[in-house]
């Protein structure tokens, strides 16, 4: 996986000696020399990842991480502190500067390789998702995204895999503070013990287990649909190169070398946490543009675009269940004196209210949807007339016997509908032909009086009423 890597350092052979080992694997490299030049560089340039080094004269490695992260257009972009400090309390000052790992000169190859490709692969999923929740804001009246750093961390949860005891009550200790659950499973047996797994918002699994191998269990969590996106810490032996090569090309997101150092495993448990609540805050969002954008938001049914595509799907040539399709048009009657009597926000409690009846007495596999104004449309597969005309009676009654409870009438109110069905048959293998025989049947159904079910079976020259 290739990406635009942007190298900062005050030292040119540094610079030069990290350029020419990430462009011998292929990564497209940027380079600055000073903080503020490499403000400049992200904010024009946005680069997929930024290697920073601390020390630097005027601005150093922390305030640039710093001001990075406190910019939303860039606050995304992840960033790699490297520095010849190796003393954990200098980690954890870039982890709470916004760093996503932190890396100790003289740097070695094979780390260096694992977290930037662990990093751009996290990076890859966070702007697709980031990419399709701006698409879904300019169809909605959704505020600015969040990021990462708004998350709070007091109710989070944490699976801890670790069985040596001694160890496992320490590392509880460091984070018990800090979060609301740390349960621990020992995998006694060599398994996983624990159930619900799509609960927890981290796990932290030891590669010095005696009965598991860990790498397994860090490929079982990533291959299980419930725990595929849940961020996993690995504590791993300082050193163990090959080891960590391993985990990060299974999917693990981010790990602590023995011995541990409690500040450094917070920090990382912190800034882990928050990764993965703002994914899933945008995963959450994407799937709520998506209703939307489908949904109707008055009745909460499908709205005529998918009712469309819906037909769409009906018609192919692959569906070898049209035959068996019909369609029911619905028109609430005198609507318009609804809204003239009561208000349109009375209107809309009773389109509101009549969806909810329309949901409850029509199968899991029909469509609903509101076709405009007081018309609505159900597409029915896999029924006969009889089955179509016998539900739409049941509708018509459903909507006449019980008044409607507003809240611009001291009084419920009568409300009726009129509805016209339609099923497919010889000579009427279109949606504009369904659409058309339904419409008649509607036509009829309020010409001779309304609150009636008129069905045309949609055959040539033959109908039915």
């Amino acid at each position: 996986m290739t990406a635009r890597v942007l190298v900062v350092d005050d030292v040119l052979h540094n610079v030069k000696l990290l350029e020419a080992k990430l462009r011998s694997e292929y990564f497209d490299v940027l380079t600055a020399m000073n903080g503020m030049d490499a403000l400049e560089i992200i904010e024009k340039d946005q680069p997929d990842i930024i290697l920073l080094d601390v020390m630097m004269p005027g601005m150093d490695g922390f305030e640039v991480c710093r001001r990075v992260k406190a910019n939303p257009a860039v606050a995304h972009i992840p960033i790699i502190m490297v520095t010849a400090l190796d003393q954990p309390k200098d980690r954890v000052m870039g982890l709470e500067a916004g760093a996503d790992d932190f890396l100790t000169k003289p740097i070695q190859d094979l780390p260096l390789f694992a977290r930037v490709k662990s990093l751009v692969r996290l990076k890859v999923l966070m702007d697709e998702l980031r990419i399709r929740n701006s698409t879904g804001q300019a169809f909605t009246s959704e505020g600015a995204l969040q990021n990462s750093a708004s998350f709070k961390l007091d109710d989070a949860k944490i699976l801890l895999i670790e069985d040596y005891e001694r160890v496992a009550n320490r590392i509880i200790g460091y984070l018990d503070q800090t979060v609301e659950t740390v349960d621990l499973d020992d995998v006694s047996g060599g398994t996983l013990s624990t159930e619900n797994m799509g609960q927890y918002d981290l796990f932290i699994i030891s590669l010095s287990l005696r009965e598991a191998d860990g790498l397994r269990l860090c490929s079982s969590i990533r291959s299980n649909e419930v725990t595929r996106h849940t961020p996993i810490l690995i504590l791993i032996d300082e050193g163990d190169h090959a080891t960590l090569i391993q985990a990060m090309d299974l999917g693990v997101t981010d790990y602590v070398t023995r011995p541990i150092d409690g500040n450094e495993l917070l920090a990382r448990v912190k800034s882990q946490i928050r990764h993965k609540r703002f994914a899933d805050y945008l995963r959450g969002n994407m799937q709520k543009n998506m209703e939307m954008a489908v949904t109707d938001a008055v009745t909460n049914l499908y709205n005529r675009h998918f009712l469309d595509t819906h037909l769409e799907s009906v018609f192919s040539q692959q569906n070898e269940k049209q035959a068996n399709v019909s369609l029911l048009m619905l028109d609430i009657d005198h609507f318009k004196k609804v809204n003239d009597t009561y208000g349109h926000s009375s209107g809309d409690e009773v389109l509101e209210e009549f969806s909810k009846r329309i949901t409850n007495n029509i199968r899991s596999i029909d469509l609903a949807a509101r076709y405009g104004g007081e018309e609505f449309v159900i597409v029915m597969p896999e029924t006969d007339v009889e089955f179509a005309l016998y539900i739409a009676e049941r509708l018509r009654r459903t909507i006449s016997d019980e008044p409607f409870v507003i809240s611009g009438s001291e009084s419920p109110i009568h409300v009726t509908v009129s509805i016209g069905v339609s099923i497919v048959g010889e000579g009427c293998d279109t949606r504009e032909k369904l659409f058309a025989e339904a419409d008649k049947g509607l036509y009829q159904a309020k010409k001779t009086g309304r609150n009636k079910v008129c069905g045309i079976r949609c055959l040539d020259n033959e109908q039915a009423s």
